[in-house]
């Protein structure tokens, strides 16, 4: 029972993460797109907001892709020392991924007080679009827990079978 909520769990994230990397780096891209083309073709007009969307985007994308990159298990990570000392292997893997679930706490907790400060700030909106700021500070501590959680399923994986890749 344990098992298969947590690979729904697994399935919901991976979801949630290739759908919204595709659907930011869309309206990145169309927005940046369109401003551009408005901007040679009539040369009068301009959406003045297009850099805001299209930073808050990258923002966005930039984050959950850290998300992207445990579950590829693409983060940076120390690779000569085990290939020469064989027996590093494993503790090596588990340091890694004990700094990796450090930083995703700090995300949280961090990210969390952000997103609070933010929300009581009733001026704290985006320049162009008044968009308020915790909606996008709200991202961190999510990031911060779909990492924790997903760096915890690696460190089983990598108990279970030795230490990975």
């Amino acid at each position: 029972m344990l098992k298969n909520t947590i690979q729904r769990i697994d399935r919901a994230f991976i979801l949630f993460e290739d759908w919204s990397l595709l659907i930011s780096v869309c309206i990145a891209l169309t927005v940046a797109m369109a401003n551009v083309l408005l901007r040679k073709l009539t040369n009068e007009v301009n959406l003045y907001w297009s850099d805001e969307v299209v930073r808050k985007t990258i923002y966005f994308s930039t984050y959950v892709g850290c998300i992207v990159a445990v579950r590829g298990r693409s983060l940076i990570r120390i690779d000569a020392l085990p290939q020469m000392v064989p027996g590093f292997k494993k503790p090596l893997a588990m340091f890694a991924h004990l700094v990796t679930l450090i930083f995703a706490g700090a995300m949280i907790y961090l990210g969390w007080l952000m997103t609070v400060m933010m929300f009581q700030d009733e001026y704290a909106r985006t320049v162009s679009l008044q968009i308020p700021e915790w909606i996008f500070y709200a991202v961190l501590p999510m990031m911060g827990v779909m990492m924790f959680f997903r760096t915890l399923l690696i460190m089983v994986e990598d108990w279970k079978e030795g230490a990975g890749n």
